[in-house]
């Protein structure tokens, strides 16, 4: 009986499944990623820096301590784009697809955890939305990688071209923001090209959206008929990226380092994709270094917001601010309830907003804090710009990456590592207590305490 009660408390909970799978992931990509073969100069990496660059791959970040671009090999790039695609689907995702590949059955266990990893409140369809969202994943990323081919191939010849059409668009779509340009540019030489423009600027949005969104728009096709959560994530995202178009198109208006100098309408468009990437997505065509302070801090804004449940983007969501917004204004005016479309809040969800907001402010302050005492040389605009695109998996940096130390670069892998699975983990602990029906059998004396 003993023997039994130990066998059971070493089964993993799908919380616990998650984090190791995404653990072996990056230590495999580590292993691959620091052979002589994967760089260019034949010599190997080293462990903390092919450690980093696989962390930032499968966390979808986009940080990086090499140029992708010019150091790594064929085989390097290609390691770092299928780690980028597991990491943007999500390694149950991955996992359920091979399966369903060689025609095996899907236990009730791996249904669990398929349901926690797609934030999902039922069991039921989950297997289903997998098929969905890896058909999805490829023709979005089959159409994206088309329209970016019509440029690239002139540029760079058919295999070249090709090669770059396809990792950009997985990258973008999986709001990875790693780019093979070379020369650390990321996408600063087409900063007037519409077509790329527009393609990676789609691609980040839908793949910021949440495959739950997405799917639900192809079926519906009709605004008043998606659910409560598709609404509020499409109306948040619309008045982000709004916001910040308009933010740093008058902010940056007559920089002559960035929008100054640009004719109107690559001003427009260079505003409106700067107003797209920092949802997680870290591509830049304007130099992030020349961006005037304000700028930056509203970069900060959006990449600590991020995109939306759901999806291959980080941040604490746009619903868990959305919601947070929702309920300070509830407070404010009085309310019992915090209402949006019609429809009533739970206070659980409140509360894991609430949750969230806060431990992902006390991390940033915490890794800030902990970057200011290793890396005196650099200052705390850069760090703490650098610790909320880590934990937002964003990609954006003022230049300071490969500079950080040993020691930095460990915090910052493992701030990425926790901005993909840190604020799941947390929703599901909090989710799983209620599950479990464990309540209190004591209720203390209400006191009182004076806030504000």
């Amino acid at each position: 009986m003993i023997k039994t009660k130990k066998i059971r408390n070493r089964n993993l909970n799908p919380a616990q499944v998650l984090v190791l799978g995404f653990l072996s992931v990056i230590l495999i990509g580590t292993f691959l990623l620091n052979l002589p073969i994967a760089s260019n100069s034949g010599r190997s990496i080293g462990f903390v820096n092919a450690l980093f660059t696989s962390t930032s791959a499968v966390c979808v970040t986009g940080l990086v301590v090499v140029d992708t671009g010019t150091f790594w090999t064929t085989f390097g790039k290609v390691v770092i784009l299928l780690l980028i695609q597991i990491g943007g689907l999500g390694f149950m995702t991955m996992a359920t697809s091979i399966a369903l590949i060689v025609g095996k059955r899907i236990s009730l266990k791996s249904r669990m955890i398929m349901q926690e990893a797609l934030n999902q409140f039922t069991i039921s369809g989950v297997v289903r939305l997998t098929k969905y969202i890896i058909y999805a994943t490829f023709l979005i990323e089959g159409v994206g990688a088309f329209f970016l081919s019509l440029k690239f191939i002139p540029i760079y010849g058919l295999k070249k071209g090709l090669f770059f059409s396809v990792f950009h668009a997985i990258s973008a779509f999986c709001n990875a923001g790693f780019d093979i340009i070379g020369n650390g540019k990321s996408l600063t030489p087409f900063v007037g090209d519409g077509i790329i423009n527009i393609t990676i600027m789609t691609l980040i949005i839908v793949g910021g959206l949440g495959f739950t969104v997405v799917i639900d728009m192809i079926k519906t096709r009709n605004f008043k008929r998606l659910s409560l959560h598709s609404k509020f994530v499409i109306f948040l995202t619309l008045i982000l990226l709004s916001t910040g178009f308009i933010l740093v198109f008058i902010l940056e208006f007559n920089n002559p380092l960035t929008l100054g100098n640009l004719p109107l309408k690559d001003k427009i468009l260079a505003a409106l994709f700067h107003s797209v990437t920092p949802r997680t997505a870290g591509f830049n065509t304007l130099d992030m270094g020349s961006l005037k302070v304000p700028t930056q801090f509203l970069t900060i804004v959006f990449m600590f917001i991020g995109g939306s449940p759901s999806s291959t983007a980080g941040g604490i969501k746009t619903t868990t601010f959305g919601l947070v917004i929702l309920h300070v204004i509830s407070v404010i005016m009085g309310k019992d309830d915090t209402e949006i479309f019609k429809r009533r809040i739970s206070r659980e969800a409140i509360n894991r907003a609430l949750a969230i907001l806060s431990i992902g402010i006390s991390v940033i302050i915490l890794i800030t804090m902990i970057l200011t005492i290793t890396e005196t040389s650099l200052s705390f605009l850069d760090l703490f710009f650098e610790t909320v695109s880590a934990l937002g998996t964003v990609g954006l940096t003022l230049g300071i990456t490969a500079k950080l130390s040993i020691f930095g670069k460990l915090a910052i892998a493992a701030t990425m590592f926790f901005g993909r699975l840190g604020p799941l983990t947390i929703v599901i602990a909090l989710a799983r207590r209620k599950q479990n029906g464990k309540k209190g059998l004591i209720r203390y004396p209400e006191g009182k305490i004076i806030v504000g």
